[in-house]
């Protein structure tokens, strides 16, 4: 069963998301990985409709490249994803919820046949511990940067810095516009593309198409767009 702890929003905004926990609650986190569960990244699930974003924790995005101990790179993003995906695949999902974020993604921690997802990301040296929101899994996060593995066989760009980068980036390049790219594909799926996903830099936005541009996630969600797995 889901449990709900209200987060110090605006009273507009508590309603707002003791509704959306209450639809959390009856759509069911608890299913068959198969059933309903998909694997976003290295820290998100898309859980019968409801992305869920793993707590205390920051995985690699999916274009990131991480260093490797002889100097070159790996694409540590990619690695993540998958590595998620070997945890949830065939296992059954349940999720505790939280919170709510700005981007109304669930926050909680989530378990493939009893295994904490969260834990085992850091566990693989998939994932930072995300300090500016929870201490979680500091001390795990330690006893792992001794080993070496993953992520920290070498000094690399923590993924929070990794987007912030792209963001600037994007904003210089966008002089002003919304950074936010919302376009169409051949099959008509109306998909956005954030300025550190692995198509943004070659996604043309043709407003005659009725492609757009957007300024952030909440607002692209709205229109209808989802985001890009890659």
């Amino acid at each position: 069963m889901l449990r709900y702890t209200p987060s110090p929003y605006t009273e507009k905004k508590k309603m707002k998301h003791v509704i959306l926990a209450a639809t959390l609650m009856l759509a069911q986190l608890t299913v068959a990985a198969t059933a309903g569960v998909t694997v976003l990244d290295g820290d998100t699930l898309n859980v019968n409709g409801q992305s869920v974003r793993l707590n205390g924790i920051d995985a690699p995005e999916t274009g990131q490249l991480c260093k490797k101990k002889d100097g070159g790179n790996w694409a540590c993003g990619k690695v993540a994803t998958k590595h998620l995906q070997k945890l949830v695949r065939g296992n059954r999902v349940s999720c505790e919820h939280r919170e709510f974020d700005q981007y109304g993604r669930s926050i909680g921690v989530c378990y493939a046949n009893g295994v904490e997802l969260n834990a085992a990301m850091i566990e693989a040296g998939l994932a930072w511990s995300f300090r500016r929101y929870s201490s979680d899994y500091n001390r795990l996060e330690s006893q792992v940067k001794k080993t070496g593995r993953g992520i920290w066989q070498a000094k690399t760009m923590p993924a929070w810095e990794f987007r912030a980068q792209k963001w600037k980036a994007a904003s210089q390049k966008a002089s002003g516009r919304c950074n936010i790219k919302g376009n169409i594909n051949r099959k008509g799926q109306r998909i956005y593309h954030m300025p550190w996903q692995r198509y943004y830099g070659r996604t043309r936005i043709n407003t005659a198409k009725g492609e757009r541009w957007f300024c952030d996630e909440n607002e692209a969600r709205a229109a209808g767009w989802r985001k890009s797995r890659r």
